[in-house]
């Protein structure tokens, strides 16, 4: 016997995309929104911090750093800050998995580690670097 179209309709699996009021679907999105709110907007004091690091260092070294300037040098400063930024992504996986066990209190723990610790982590290896091409060890 055949289905009916609407009901036939109605068992087939949710496309990507649809708004059949999936709530995992829903769920996630909100989820992954929640996290790109969150992280984004903390992304400008990461960079911040990064930046105030290594600009301590090349001050106080201001004549090895001039002597060493170059546009390879430039280059490669950038190369650092993109993987630096690439780096602050791996926060969203922890962020998303903590979300999804539904504890909200852990959640606000997790992010707030997740993010002093992955600053002072970035900001440590930012000084290390940034003496290395100064060449101050």
């Amino acid at each position: 016997m055949n289905k009916p179209a609407s009901e036939a309709a109605s068992t087939r699996p949710a496309s990507p995309g649809s708004t059949n009021g999936d709530a995992t679907t829903e769920t996630q999105r909100v989820q992954t929104s929640d996290a790109l709110h969150y992280w984004e907007r903390r992304r400008l004091v990461y960079n911040a911090v990064l930046a105030v690091v290594v600009a301590t260092v090349f001050g106080a070294h201001a004549d090895r750093f001039l002597r060493n300037a170059s546009p390879d040098l430039f280059l490669g400063l950038f190369l650092l800050a993109v993987l630096a930024n690439v780096m602050y992504c791996a926060a969203y996986p922890a962020d998303l998995f903590v979300q999804r066990s539904g504890s909200q209190r852990a959640l606000q723990w997790v992010r707030l580690s997740l993010f002093a610790i992955g600053t002072t982590f970035a900001a440590v290896l930012a000084q290390f670097i940034a003496r290395g091409i100064v060449g101050s060890h």
